[in-house]
């Protein structure tokens, strides 16, 4: 793909995630828009890993909105290919599932992820762990956030050929999250 296809591709797939995700914000006490936390995902990804595959940047800017918004994986298919949909569905949590049920699932299936889809679930949970620790939902109790901070480490402790930068960054994000809360 050229460069001029590549930011095309980029551009189309990060308006699309704000168009699906216009109405949302995170879940913490500012409320940031929700597309920041999408591009701060591919952004981790660009600058700490060093990825400049346009598939796994763009599926970074569209990982949550299968999972999220009312987008199927049929439009995804077809706005944005097979490659780019099939990375979004291997991070797309089945939300008809329980919770729990969820979050054993993500730490069960990360070892069968593809490379992309391991990146962009490393730099996720990322975004999420600093969110937590700096910015977290109103209700969420220090037992919570905590319990959180574990879960993240067992998913990413369950991938695959994590990028080194990305992990080291993790784990870092991670000691210091764990100091702040004095966990």
């Amino acid at each position: 793909m050229d460069n001029g296809r590549s930011v095309e591709l980029l551009f189309r797939a990060l308006l699309f995630a704000a168009d699906r995700h216009a109405s949302q914000t995170r879940k913490g006490v500012t409320e940031i828009p929700y597309i920041n936390h999408c591009i701060q995902v591919a952004e981790y990804l660009a600058r700490v890993a060093g990825i400049d595959d346009v598939e796994i940047l763009a599926a970074a800017l569209l990982h949550d909105t299968v999972e999220d918004t009312g987008t199927t994986p049929e439009e995804l298919e077809r706005e944005f290919g097979s490659g780019i949909c099939g990375i979004v569905m291997e991070l797309s949590d089945d939300k008809r599932l329980p919770k729990q049920r969820r979050k054993q699932l993500q730490i069960e299936h990360a070892p069968q992820r593809s490379s992309g889809a391991v990146q962009i679930k490393l730099a996720d949970k990322l975004a999420n762990v600093i969110d937590v620790v700096d910015d977290p939902p109103r209700d969420w109790p220090l037992q919570r956030r905590i319990e959180y901070l574990d879960w993240t480490e067992r998913v990413v402790d369950s991938l695959p050929r994590p990028n080194p930068q990305l992990l080291e960054l993790y784990r870092r994000t991670l000691q210091a999250g764990r100091r702040k809360l004095n966990a």
